[in-house]
């Protein structure tokens, strides 16, 4: 007996790639089964390229500013620290069902994401190597079409050392660390009211 045809796959990163989204949204999109997939005997999960193409044609069939605002909030996450980082993304992707969340480990892969993902807020650790916190938010209001972008700032330094440092940047929100994970899902979804972003 012959075994069954294995169908096209493809992992979750190159996912992302095809559709031109985060690795959280692909993650996200497969919860909520808009895209077909399954774990093999490794654990490395596949994804169905029939359901990544089917996804695809959905979305070119909705008229283009549907497609941009769609009802869902974008949030990305800037935080060299891995653990921060995760716990952040899980707290903004487990908030609503319509909240899109990618995460990255510094400040020039995220500037590199932004036309891309578009997000409406950044969550962004001000102490990073390369490009820190000041840096990011000169970089960010300097680009075009992020005029409405909310920057939440993050950081453990006390208030002493950030006023040392110069105080939190002009044009954000400070959050001292830890972040209260509750208070934030509160936020977000305080955001997803029509009203507050649209």
């Amino acid at each position: 007996m012959s075994p069954l045809p294995t169908p096209a796959c493809c992992g979750t990163s190159k996912a992302a790639q095809l559709l031109q989204l985060s690795v959280g949204t692909i993650q996200s999109l497969v919860d909520k089964k808009l895209l077909e997939a399954w774990v093999t005997q490794g654990g490395h999960r596949r994804i169905s390229l029939e359901s990544i193409l089917q996804y695809q044609a959905q979305q070119q069939k909705l008229p283009a500013l549907t497609r941009l605002l769609d009802n869902r909030l974008r949030v990305m996450v800037i935080d060299d620290d891995a653990v921060s980082r995760h716990l952040l993304q899980d707290a903004c992707l487990s908030a609503h069902p319509q909240i899109d969340c990618c995460a990255m480990a510094s400040g020039i892969e995220a500037l590199l994401t932004l036309p891309s993902f578009q997000p409406q807020i950044i969550i962004l650790d001000l102490l990073m190597p390369e490009v820190d916190g000041w840096e990011m938010v000169r970089r960010i209001k300097e680009k075009e079409g992020f005029e409405q972008l909310q920057i939440m700032t993050i950081s453990a330094l006390s208030e002493i050392e950030l006023q040392n440092r110069g105080g939190p940047p002009a044009g954000s929100h400070f959050i001292s660390k830890p972040v209260d994970l509750g208070w934030l899902k509160g936020y977000l979804l305080g955001l997803m009211a029509p009203q507050a972003w649209i």
